[in-house]
């Protein structure tokens, strides 16, 4: 049941705590209402996730650089998924893929040096040295050489045909060689090639960047970008309400009827919500309780009802964003028959940062009851989450994942998240079957053919009820009325660019 109107007056008693959100100068970069030079207003934007590593190019921390406009690879993913120029403006495999060689456009970085293949050697050999290593470069031997004045050649230990794909994840972000003055780290302030420069950190409450009139893809019409990091959902909500902000990211779906409809913008994403059973140890060890449990699991009641419309119940792990995949789909088979939990416990985690998910939990717990299981809940914040995520210490997780998120190739998701060598398996799966419907995917080239080789894989994984695909999550974003240009992105990589302003 819908409380919309409980919803806004508790939106309104925390309106007073944003007071000063965007203050001029506050946090030492110009005032929000200042025109800049050359004209037009800097854009205020509140984003829901704090930087957690000082804005480190190789972790989580890439996303909010790529969103930004700070940022660039050699490639980004168009609006299809595929490989599209970017630093790179074109490209060719050789030698059986195991080698791609890259020609560069025309270029500077926004301390003014040139883009030039030397400085791209060392951006991606950086990156495939870091440790813990890019996601992107999950099982990837990735070496870099310089080719005449404007051609670099990217290697792999084995053929990779979906190189491309990979080289636009925002950890791959090619900096200048003064970003890598010291060795333990990498400095993006002013040293990228996207389209706005970072110009000031404050902590992990705020962010200054200015427009990059170097910028090779046009001058941006925004004069500059003044970020804050806004963790609460209704603190976020009420900034764009009272019009303390132009642009506001993953605003709370309890939030949303509560603002102008004009404000909200929607689409679909390549994010899903899943339930991710540990088949390791505990009571989901057993194939016949995770069975039971997603019998039990009515996941149209959490997109109406939590979601109120901004998702869709889940149909597999990849969803509606990847419009090719509804007609790919395969039918899992061999799944086992659900035994009675008869009062089974089980304890559920999840995090706090994305609001919609305790209350997914919640719901959940309540299906899972009923059907005979006993559930506990737990929720905590995603950096206390995670690791123990991982380990296998909880039966189950609740968690929000955009299956393109890795390199743009949906068999990254399930090499990353189903497989025995996964970096991101909650739940612990490790299935000879799963792992050779990988593995046979991984060596398609032919677009189409993985397509569908991707697919068998996914049914490999939903066959074990190692998850539960629970929604396929839109947008919902805020825009001021008087904002233009702004980039809704199903990816998530893109939030601000050349022709965002107001």
């Amino acid at each position: 049941m819908r409380r919309p109107r409980r919803r806004f007056i508790a939106g309104l008693l925390l309106a007073p705590l944003l007071t000063g959100c965007f203050a001029s100068g506050d946090d030492g970069s110009s005032s929000p209402d200042s025109s800049g030079s050359g004209g037009g207003a800097r854009l205020r934007v509140a984003m829901a996730f704090p930087p957690t590593e000082n804005f480190s190019p190789y972790g989580e921390d890439s996303y909010l650089l790529s969103r930004l406009g700070v940022t660039e690879g050699l490639t980004q993913l168009d609006a299809n998924g595929i490989a599209a120029p970017a630093l790179a403006q074109a490209w060719n495999s050789e030698n059986g893929d195991r080698s791609w060689l890259f020609t560069l456009r025309d270029a500077k970085f926004q301390d003014g040096g040139e883009v030039t293949p030397a400085a791209v050697v060392t951006a991606l050999t950086r990156a495939a040295q870091a440790k813990p290593e890019p996601t992107a470069l999950s099982g990837v031997k990735l070496t870099a050489k310089a080719v005449g004045d404007n051609q670099v050649r990217v290697s792999t230990g084995t053929p990779d045909p979906v190189l491309p794909l990979r080289l636009s994840n925002p950890r791959l972000a090619v900096f200048s060689p003064k970003a890598y003055a010291k060795k333990d780290g990498v400095n993006p302030v002013g040293t990228a090639t996207g389209p706005f420069v970072l110009k000031k950190i404050t902590g992990d409450t705020a962010a200054a960047l200015d427009r990059f009139d170097g910028y090779w893809g046009g001058r941006p019409q925004s004069p500059g970008v003044d970020a804050k990091f806004i963790a609460d959902g209704t603190a976020r909500a009420n900034a764009l309400r009272t019009g303390q902000t132009d642009i506001t990211e993953s605003l709370p779906i309890a939030q949303v009827t509560s603002l102008d409809k004009e404000t909200v913008r929607e689409k679909p994403t390549a994010r899903n919500v899943v339930l991710n059973l540990n088949t390791k140890s505990g009571p989901f060890a057993d194939p016949g309780l995770r069975a039971a449990a997603r019998e039990a699991i009515d996941t149209s009641v959490l997109a109406k009802n939590v979601y109120e419309g901004y998702a869709e119940p889940g149909q597999g792990i990849f969803g509606p964003a990847l419009n090719w995949a509804a007609g790919k789909r395969v039918e899992p088979k061999g799944r086992a028959k659900a035994t009675d939990p008869d009062g089974t416990a089980v304890t559920i985690a999840t995090y706090s940062n994305r609001p919609e998910l305790p209350e997914i939990a919640q719901v959940l717990q309540q299906q899972l009851d009923k059907a005979g299981f006993k559930v506990k809940l737990e929720v905590r914040d995603l950096a206390r989450f995670e690791s123990d995520a991982l380990a296998g210490k909880f039966d189950a997780t609740v968690y929000a994942r955009n299956v393109m998120s890795d390199t743009g190739d949906p068999l990254a998701a399930l090499a990353s998240d189903y497989t025995c060598e996964g970096g991101n398996n909650q739940s612990q799966l490790c299935d000879k079957k799963v792992d050779e419907a990988v593995a046979k995917a991984a060596s398609v080239a032919d677009t189409g053919r993985r397509q569908d080789a991707v697919m068998a894989a996914e049914a490999s994984v939903l066959a074990t009820d190692a998850v539960v695909p629970l929604v396929h999550v839109k947008i919902a974003m805020g825009i001021g009325a008087s904002v233009e240009g702004t980039l809704m992105d199903p990816y998530e990589r893109l939030m601000v660019g050349t022709g965002t302003r107001r």
